[in-house]
């Protein structure tokens, strides 16, 4: 059997974690530069608001039910998020927890009995939220595929099922397929559930019962005969090990107003790369191509507001590197290329890629003892800013003033990673 573990409106749940006054009542996070919501609370969706609607267009509901608002605060999310998978790791073993998202993780049960299996779904539930706070709904099945319907249904009617919901037997497993429309099976986007829609299959139950060769012509080949096992009980996506080192790393943020200059541009890449740097050190790793891009805003106030053309670029560099210094030129004279004057910008972005263990680049005998020692002065200003935050170490290429840093109107503090910051008890 297979459980997967999910965090109720996980964001919303960190929030109230430290601000219990706020259970029962209607609470929404905002995405990066406040823009869209991202996480609701179940009060907040009886009222209305939309997921990942614009927050201008739901304040008026905001205000008028005094919904309590707060920006994202990814430093918190990401600690209680280790928190709850650790937790996980302690109760099973680490080779037992797959770690699939920031809120939600698959659990190996096989080794459980099947007697005990419905009391170790709840004990999972009580155990997560006794050691971290953090409220969980758990949904266990032969399959992933199966666990993942059985959550929603789970989190779906958290009265009835108490948040766990155990598919151990067929008649079990037929029910909750039947009340699984096919646009929410795991696996199955839009365009596959419009496809599926138009062939009469609606839910879950109808699509599990479809043929292999069915599965292989109209839902991807080898993928779509895979989900089908799966809906059929049959184990066909494994367990994976947790992804440790990247093969890609990107760092982009919005900018908190958009900007037409050059400089704002510059600095901002320049910080991005720096980020993505630190990323790919922390992974001791080395990248060959570094790419860049920057996001126009859209002139046109008639066009949807998601849209905005990218430009984007990249190149390849000499030798593979984790030197912040020799990743942020080759960056900024890519954005320098890919500016426009008279623009307006919104957003900006750089990638790595073609990443390798920095153990495999070679040496260079003619260097100066300088430029050979440089990987132990990046090793000293992550470890300088990992202690002291908030980038006290930074080459000057990423500004001082930084205007055009994403706005963060409603952030609360980082309780759990700033001593400044810690949760006070009166």
């Amino acid at each position: 059997m297979k459980a997967i573990v999910d965090c109720n409106s996980f964001y919303c749940s960190c929030e109230r974690l430290f601000r219990p006054e706020l259970e029962g009542k209607p609470v929404i996070v905002l995405s990066n530069n406040d823009g869209c919501i991202i996480s609701r609370s179940d009060e907040a969706k009886k009222l209305g608001v939309e997921m990942a609607g614009p927050y201008f267009k739901a304040k008026p509901i905001i205000e008028k039910h005094n919904v309590t608002t707060f920006s994202s605060n990814y430093n918190l999310y990401g600690d209680l998020s280790w928190r709850v998978m650790e937790t996980l790791r302690m109760m099973f073993g680490k080779e037992n927890v797959e770690v699939y998202s920031v809120d939600e993780a698959f659990v190996n049960l096989d080794f459980i009995p099947k007697e005990k299996i419905n009391e170790v779904a709840f004990k999972i539930r009580e155990i997560v939220e006794m050691w971290t706070g953090i409220k969980v709904s758990v949904g266990v099945a032969p399959t992933k595929v199966l666990a993942k319907a059985a959550n929603r249904l789970a989190k779906k009617n958290k009265e009835a099922t108490q948040c766990v919901l155990v598919l151990d037997t067929k008649k079990k497993i037929e029910k909750a397929l039947e009340k699984t429309k096919v646009d929410d099976v795991w696996g199955i986007g839009y365009q596959y559930a419009e496809k599926l829609n138009h062939f009469g299959i609606t839910n879950a139950l109808q699509l599990s019962m479809k043929t292999p060769e069915f599965a292989k012509k109209h839902l991807g080949g080898i993928v779509g005969l895979r989900l089908l096992r799966e809906l059929q009980g049959y184990v066909s996506i494994q367990m994976d090990d947790e992804l440790i080192n990247k093969k890609m790393i990107m760092t982009t943020r919005m900018f908190g107003e958009p900007v037409n200059d050059f400089k704002s541009i510059r600095e901002a890449v320049a910080t991005y790369t720096s980020r993505a740097a630190e990323k790919l050190r922390r992974q001791s790793g080395a990248a060959k191509h570094i790419g860049v891009f920057i996001v126009a805003k859209e002139e046109n106030h008639n066009v949807s507001y998601k849209r905005g053309a990218t430009i984007s670029s990249y190149t390849t560099l000499p030798m593979a590197t984790s030197l912040t210094q020799e990743l942020i030129k080759p960056a900024v004279a890519i954005a320098e290329r890919l500016y426009e004057k008279g623009r307006s910008y919104k957003k900006a972005g750089v990638m790595l890629s073609h990443i390798v263990p920095d153990t495999s680049v070679q040496g260079n005998l003619f260097m100066s003892d300088n430029k050979n020692r440089s990987k132990l002065l990046m090793d000293m200003i992550d470890n300088i800013n990992f202690s002291q935050r908030d980038d006290i170490l930074k080459f000057a290429s990423s500004g001082l003033e930084r205007n055009w840093k994403m706005q963060q109107n409603f952030r609360s503090p980082k309780y759990t990673s700033r001593w400044e910051e810690l949760c006070k008890v009166g």
